[in-house]
């Protein structure tokens, strides 16, 4: 690989907690180049669509410069673009994905990943800091008495793996994932269960082994990402 990690090797992660003094949880995700901030907001209140216990939901935006050319915020297309889209909708069920909603009361929690620099998974990064911002968010609420019991029930983490010149890898950055035959991203909680697996055959089909070995990569991967989440929020299940 081109910056010489193993085949089944992350690059370098780093989280910075409370980078937002104002959020009630705020996540500074570094995984080598990709830079994401993430920050927890609670609401007190619900959507009209929900009609028990409270809701968490995500949005996912990348500024101008965070790639190799300038892109175009959606405010000045007024509206969000596809990808967006998709990708804040996949990190909004993943983090339902580690909650007790009917714990967590009447209350919304939204948390925003804004991408600051891109150089491959953003979305799974996203993911991955979206969980921390939540979880402390959550501790807050526990912490002020405003909740009975942690609404959190799960670990997750979220991690990519593909294969670029018929070689399975993990963790792609932008060089590899440009490359990638096939890409698939993973989130994980921290039995091993899978909440969303998303895989493309960009550069050609994959069989349903090759898939297996990608999610086993990923399998590796988001289980060091969750005890690095372990590390910072403790033993909080």
């Amino acid at each position: 690989r081109i910056d010489g990690r193993n085949l089944d090797a992350l690059r370098p992660v780093k989280l910075t907690v409370g980078f937002n003094r104002f959020a009630e949880g705020s996540v500074l995700i570094e995984m080598g180049n990709t830079m994401v901030l993430c920050n927890a907001s609670v609401e007190e209140r619900v959507p009209p669509h929900v009609t028990s216990g409270g809701w968490i939901t995500a949005e996912y935006s990348m500024l101008p410069r965070a790639n190799r050319e300038r892109s175009k915020r959606d405010v000045s297309k007024l509206k969000l673009s596809p990808r967006s889209a998709e990708i804040q909708r996949l990190i909004g069920r993943s983090l339902r994905g580690a909650a007790d909603l009917e714990a967590l009361g009447e209350r919304t929690i939204t948390v925003d990943c804004d991408v600051l620099q891109g150089d491959g998974g953003t979305r799974t990064a996203s993911v991955t800091g979206g969980f921390v911002a939540l979880a402390l968010a959550c501790r807050g609420l526990l912490e002020q008495g405003l909740v009975k019991a942690m609404p959190i029930r799960h670990y997750v983490a979220g991690i990519s793996a593909g294969i670029v010149d018929n070689v399975a890898m993990l963790d792609l950055q932008y060089s590899e994932d440009s490359r990638a035959m096939v890409d698939l991203n993973c989130v994980m909680n921290e039995q091993g269960g899978i909440i969303e697996l998303q895989g493309t055959g960009e550069g050609r089909a994959f069989t349903p082994r090759e898939q297996q070995e990608l999610v086993a990569l990923c399998a590796q991967g988001n289980a060091r990402l969750i005890e690095l989440e372990k590390n910072i929020l403790g033993e909080i299940l």
